[in-house]
C-alpha cells in the first residue's frame, strides 16, 4: 500500500510540475527565455549553457509521443498555446505525457484514499472518473492559464512599443531599425517575441512574414491590430509613422475607454 501511494504522488507531482515551476519562477523563466533567446544571436552576449537533462521530462516526452502516434491525438492546438506561453523548449508530447502522469497519480491516491476508508463501491467510480478527469484537465488548465498571462501582458506593453516607435521614426530611424531599437529595450514578453521575429528576418524572412509569424505565436487584438496596419501601410505606401501616430491615439483612447468603464464593472 505504501509503494502505492508514493507511486501516486510521485506521478501526480509529475503531471504538476509545470505548475510549481510556473507558480515559484515566473520571474526567473521569463530570465531563462531572454538568455535562450540570445543564444540564438538575438544579443552579443557570451552562449548560454544549455539546461540540464531532466530525466523525468524526458520519460513524460516520450510516453507522450508514443500516446499521440497510438491513440492518433493532434498536437496543434497544444503547441499554440506552448508559443504564447513562451515556452518554446518543451513538445506537445511532453505536455500529453505530463496530462497521463497526473491522470494516473490522481486515479491512484484517489483509489487508495477511498478503498482505505471503506466508500461504497459506486462513490469509488465515480470518484475515479472525476480525479482522472481532474489529472487529466490540470496540466492545460495552467498552460492556458499562463498563455492568457502571458498574452495579456503583450497587450499592456504594446502602447509602449508604439510609443518608441513613434519617437524613433520621426527622429528618421527605417521602421526595421526602431524594431530593432524598440526590442533592446523592451524586457517582457512583447520584446522577447520583437526578438525572435527580427532573428526570424534576419535568417531570411521578409518583414511581413516575420511579423506575421509573431502574432501567430502571440495573437491578441492589439498586436493584430498592430500587425495589420503596418502590412498594409506597406502595401498601400502608407507612411510608417502616420500609422504608427494614428495607432498611438488609438490606443490612448481605448484606454481611457476602460479606465472609465472599470468602476461601472465594479458596481
Amino acid at each position: 500500500m505504501l509503494l502505492l501511494v508514493f507511486l501516486g504522488l510521485v506521478l501526480l507531482a509529475g503531471g504538476v510540475m509545470l505548475v510549481i515551476r510556473g507558480s515559484t519562477s515566473t520571474t526567473s523563466g521569463t530570465a531563462e527565455t531572454i538568455g535562450q533567446i540570445e543564444s540564438y544571436g538575438f544579443a552579443a552576449g557570451p552562449p548560454v549553457e544549455a539546461a540540464p537533462h531532466n530525466p523525468f521530462k524526458t520519460f513524460a516526452g516520450q510516453i507522450g509521443g508514443t500516446t499521440q502516434r497510438v491513440l492518433g491525438t493532434g498536437e496543434r492546438g497544444i503547441r499554440r498555446q506552448l508559443l504564447a506561453a513562451g515556452m518554446y523548449d518543451i513538445e506537445p508530447a511532453t505536455i500529453v505525457g505530463y496530462r497521463l502522469l497526473a491522470l494516473v497519480g490522481a486515479t491512484v491516491l484517489w483509489l487508495y484514499g477511498s478503498i482505505a476508508r471503506g466508500f461504497p463501491p459506486a462513490l469509488i467510480v465515480v470518484g475515479t472518473i472525476a480525479f482522472a478527469a481532474v489529472g487529466w484537465m490540470l496540466p492545460m488548465t495552467y498552460l492556458n492559464r499562463r498563455a492568457r498571462m502571458r498574452t495579456d501582458q503583450i497587450e499592456r506593453e504594446l502602447p509602449e512599443l508604439i510609443d518608441l516607435l513613434v519617437v524613433t521614426l520621426e527622429a528618421g530611424l527605417s521602421f526595421l531599425a526602431s524594431l530593432h531599437m524598440a526590442a533592446g529595450r523592451l524586457r517582457g514578453p512583447l520584446g522577447e517575441e520583437l526578438r525572435l521575429a527580427l532573428h526570424e528576418q534576419r535568417l531570411g524572412l521578409n518583414a511581413t512574414d516575420a511579423l506575421n509569424g509573431m502574432l501567430r505565436r502571440a495573437e491578441t487584438p492589439a498586436l493584430r491590430t498592430f500587425v495589420r496596419s503596418v502590412i498594409q501601410g506597406e502595401t498601400l505606401g502608407v507612411s510608417t509613422g502616420q500609422i504608427m501616430r494614428n495607432l498611438a491615439l488609438e490606443m490612448r483612447k481605448t484606454a481611457a475607454r476602460r479606465r472609465r468603464s472599470a468602476p461601472r464593472r465594479r458596481r
